[in-house]
């Protein structure tokens, strides 16, 4: 697989995966969502917003704009799940978008991270498995927080390899997509 593949096929699976978790919070009862977890974030909400204003910072750093820590100004900028899901889904599109245009040449160009007093410069491709990496990090956190619910938590693992197409053809079609577009990506 190359690595252009592989980031794109990433950036499926992220969009994937937040997508099921977010059907499952939409089904949570009322309360549930805001209710006092232990975790790293103090709950469902804290958590969710949390990924999305970060990937807000790391989108922007890598679509070469200067957010900063702008990104984290207001910590909870969606209580509403409602809206939060909305929200999640366009940056999600948003980062999809621009690891669909990326070329090879691209993966290791500089982004500029702007961290307030100072500017961050690291390789594209670093950029991108660090924001992958802090999805699947705090996404497992809210899976884990979900036990603790009236949902069970969903399967948020299922969205690389061609075996598993069945499990995730609820995602795709919620989102418009195919099959192909996730084991093909880019080429479909």
């Amino acid at each position: 697989m190359s690595a252009l593949r592989f980031v794109r096929k990433l950036a499926y699976a992220n969009m994937l995966a937040n997508d099921r978790l977010h059907e499952a919070v939409s089904q949570l009862e009322a309360g549930e969502f805001e209710a006092p977890r232990t975790c790293f974030f103090p709950s469902l909400v804290a958590t969710l917003n949390h990924i999305l204003i970060i990937d807000w910072f790391y989108v922007d750093a890598l679509e070469g704009g200067d957010l900063g820590p702008k990104a984290w100004a207001d910590q909870i900028p969606f209580p509403d799940r409602t809206e939060l899901r909305a929200a999640q889904l366009a940056s999600d599109r948003r980062l999809l978008a621009f690891c669909l245009a990326l070329n090879h040449e691209d993966l290791d160009r500089p982004v500029s991270i702007h961290r307030g007093g100072r500017i961050q410069v690291e390789r594209c491709d670093d950029v991108l498995s660090h924001l992958f990496q802090h999805q699947t990090h705090h996404r497992g956190q809210a899976h884990a927080m979900l036990a603790g619910t009236s949902i069970k938590p969903p399967q948020i693992d299922e969205f690389i390899v061609a075996d598993d197409a069945a499990s995730r053809s609820d995602v795709l079609q919620r989102l418009g997509m195919t099959e192909a577009q996730v084991m093909n990506p880019g080429e479909a």
